[in-house]
């Protein structure tokens, strides 16, 4: 009963994990190129095949979930599963202790773990695992415990059809979220989202952050952090003659009060003078914005066609909006952060059409000019 209900958990938790993820494995592919940067593992070649590991490390999240939930091939399945949690046990604590990944993305969108969070929950599942491992060694079959072979067990054979349905219909959510947009969108950018809304709950309720300066003593050798407030108030820390010397590069921006979270204040949008419009964007009755996460990468034909379709819109506000101020050549240019973009694109260009501020439609490009 006991390893029974653990397994099923365990499998359940891997299902999840997986599908959400399935959805949107665009997204997830962006966090995996954020694992391969230089600021983190230094292997920027590998960041055009992001999109090729986001889709391994899901499909094996699920088909190993789903087969640990029927129970099939046990012993295999249980070892593939210990070791793919080791391994993200290992991606999870360098997140953490070196703190370069904020976020793993290990339920996508839908949950947000801090990295040490992800470490705590990736530690109990190989803990998990390593028990029900060892509940159910006395069932594994002495024969054909690593492999699958051509004769199968009659009384699986329903089993296995389960598994082939299942594999199907996450073949076409997968196919779904790559080719056009999630099936279940778990973004705070998704249709009906009030932009001008999110921004005024932001502005209410915002976060509070504290600069903390490592201070060093040049005398004595000691270092002290101190938060900015005490550093103003002690004048031996900054008046002249002191010991005390700030260290570059060590200083620390400290959440101390939680405000209201959204994705949407990153939402900040630029002309090319460096001033911001978001008020223009989100107040306009009508506003088409066109993104583009990798400018130089958007066949000119499809640049061409795309802001065709748009000029074609009449009384809509319109810009296009990417990191290189000579994207488009036919609507007015605006600038935006990279990753902020990814955020709200998961094509490249997408289409994202307000009204009032208000998200009534978004569309990979090669869908809005069909």
């Amino acid at each position: 009963m006991i390893k029974g209900l653990l397994r099923f958990i365990i499998a359940i938790i891997f299902i999840l994990s997986g599908f959400v993820k399935a959805v949107d494995l665009v997204g997830f592919s962006f966090k995996m190129e954020e694992y391969f940067a230089p600021s983190v593992f230094n292997m920027p070649f590998l960041e055009k095949f992001a999109l090729l590991f986001s889709i391994i490390v899901v499909v094996l999240e699920l088909f190993l979930g789903f087969m640990l939930l029927l129970k099939l091939k046990l012993k295999f399945t249980l070892s593939a599963l210990i070791a793919l949690c080791i391994f993200f046990g290992f991606l999870t604590f360098y997140s953490a202790y070196f703190n370069v990944v904020t976020d793993c993305g290990c339920f996508g969108d839908a949950i947000k773990f801090t990295p040490w969070q992800s470490f705590i929950k990736d530690i109990v599942l190989l803990v998990g695992l390593i028990i029900v491992f060892i509940l159910y060694r006395k069932e594994f079959k002495k024969k054909d415990d690593y492999t699958f072979s051509s004769k199968k067990d009659p009384s699986n054979t329903f089993k296995y059809i389960l598994l082939g349905l299942f594999s199907l219909g996450m073949i076409y959510i997968m196919a779904q979220g790559i080719m056009h947009e999630p099936l279940i969108d778990f973004r705070d950018y998704k249709i009906g989202t009030d932009i001008k809304g999110e921004k005024e709950k932001i502005n209410k309720n915002p976060s509070e952050y504290k600069t903390f300066y490592s201070l060093k003593n040049q005398k004595t050798g000691e270092i002290l952090k101190v938060n900015q407030d005490d550093y103003i108030k002690e004048t031996k820390y900054w008046e002249e003659g002191s010991p005390w010397k700030i260290e570059e590069g060590k200083n620390e921006s400290v959440l101390v009060k939680e405000g209201y979270k959204s994705e949407i204040a990153k939402f900040k949008i630029e002309d090319l003078t460096g001033k911001e419009i978001n008020d223009e964007i989100i107040n306009a009755p009508k506003a088409i914005l066109v993104f583009s996460y990798h400018p130089k990468e958007v066949p000119a034909d499809l640049l061409q066609k795309l802001e065709a379709k748009v000029n074609a819109q009449k009384g809509a506000v319109i810009y296009g909006v990417s990191t290189d101020h000579n994207t488009f050549k036919t609507i007015k240019n605006a600038m935006m952060d990279g990753t902020a973009i990814k955020t709200i694109a998961r094509s490249n260009p997408f289409v994202l059409i307000l009204e009032k501020g208000k998200i009534v439609d978004k569309q990979p490009a090669k869908d809005y000019i069909k």
